[in-house]
């Protein structure tokens, strides 16, 4: 099968689908791989490390789209990429649709099968496409919100970690899966006091064990308000594969919270989870509401290229074999992952969507 891998066009989005290793090993398998020209360079890969395995390199977008019938790439299409892709390409990536109705229906009226990185789902519900940049988000929540707690970023000036005659600073995180058990880790080991709000028993225990600073809680109402209140940095991490995530936090709440504090938005590629969120993008991260700094960038992992690549590739590699062996509609996981297929809506998660 022809491969192509297109450039990210994403704003200030670094990442690469295929590391040049992985990209040379598809080569190997016999199929024909195609990479946009400078598509690896802020990941740190060159077009020279391509072509010495048997890559070829698209001069351009159209080109690159020209070619390929699997269309591998990191975020969801946009403007640029939409206009070139056709009714028989297969493109895998991540799509993130339940917020975004207009990208939905672009995909519709173009009539392609997009199989969702973050829907591609187990038999035991775990989410391996999802899984590596759930955990690169959930470090980097923890360092962008140390951050801009910073005074001179227009936060409260706390330290996180505190040290003797201070206070500790206090961090809660909603969802204990991937990202907010990642989140609450970082921060516990910084020497924050951290409370995570989860439902699943497991998980509680498994944040316990992080450390005697950290506190695993059920969700309630007000216990939720009462913690939010006094706290410094709030996480948001709450999925529901496919669909629009919950709000765990009001406008109401958040007025309780002392200005300056932080919250960063993890769901926010699903829509978000507090009251007062929306998108942001790497050029403009914050915005303030109720005197809270809001970051809610779309593609947090975009940040660490290097590294995000490397694991995104990693985890993606033996499923985009399984796609270009053609026969890969036996497997349960990737049928699952499908969210469009011939202009109709295929992930349950997506049925009542309006378009």
């Amino acid at each position: 099968m022809r491969i192509g891998v297109p450039k990210e066009t994403k704003t200030l989005e670094g990442r690469v689908a295929l590391v040049p290793e992985a990209a040379g090993d598809l080569v190997k398998r016999g199929h024909e791989v195609w990479i946009e020209k400078d598509a690896g360079i802020k990941s740190g890969f060159k077009d020279e490390q391509y072509s010495r395995l048997g890559v070829h390199i698209a001069p351009d977008a159209a080109a690159l789209y020209e070619k390929g019938e699997l269309i591998v790439k990191v975020k969801e299409p946009i403007a640029g990429d939409l206009a070139l892709l056709r009714k028989d390409h297969l493109l895998f990536c991540y799509l993130h649709l339940a917020p975004e109705p207009a990208l939905t229906k672009r995909l519709l009226d173009i009539g392609l099968t997009g199989v969702a990185f973050e829907t591609v789902e187990l038999e035991n519900g775990e989410l391996p496409l999802l899984a590596p940049m759930s955990v690169i988000a959930g470090k980097i929540a923890v360092q962008v919100g140390t951050h801009y707690l910073h005074q001179p970023m227009g936060g409260k000036g706390k330290l996180l970690g505190g040290l003797p005659s201070t206070e500790r600073g206090k961090v809660v995180v909603f969802g204990a899966g991937m990202a907010g058990g990642a989140s609450a880790a970082l921060a516990a080991a910084g020497g924050s006091n951290v409370v995570v709000f989860e439902k699943r028993q497991d998980r509680m225990e498994a944040m316990m064990r992080l450390g005697n600073n950290v506190t695993a809680l059920y969700p309630y109402d007000d216990l939720v308000a009462k913690e939010v209140a006094a706290a410094d940095l709030v996480i948001g991490a709450v999925l529901v594969t496919g669909a629009v995530a919950p709000h765990v936090i009001t406008r109401q709440m958040m007025e309780d919270m002392e200005d300056g504090s932080v919250l960063v938005d993890i769901s926010i590629d699903q829509g978000g989870c507090f009251e007062t969120s929306r998108p942001t993008t790497w050029k403009e991260p914050t915005y303030v509401e109720e005197g809270v700094i809001h970051f809610c960038v779309t593609n947090m992992p975009g940040a660490v290229p290097q590294t995000s690549s490397q694991a995104i590739c990693a985890a993606i590699l033996p499923w985009v074999n399984k796609l270009a062996s053609g026969s890969w509609r036996d497997n349960a996981a990737l049928v699952k992952g499908i969210n469009v297929e011939a202009g109709k809506l295929v992930h349950p998660a997506l049925q009542d969507m309006k378009l």
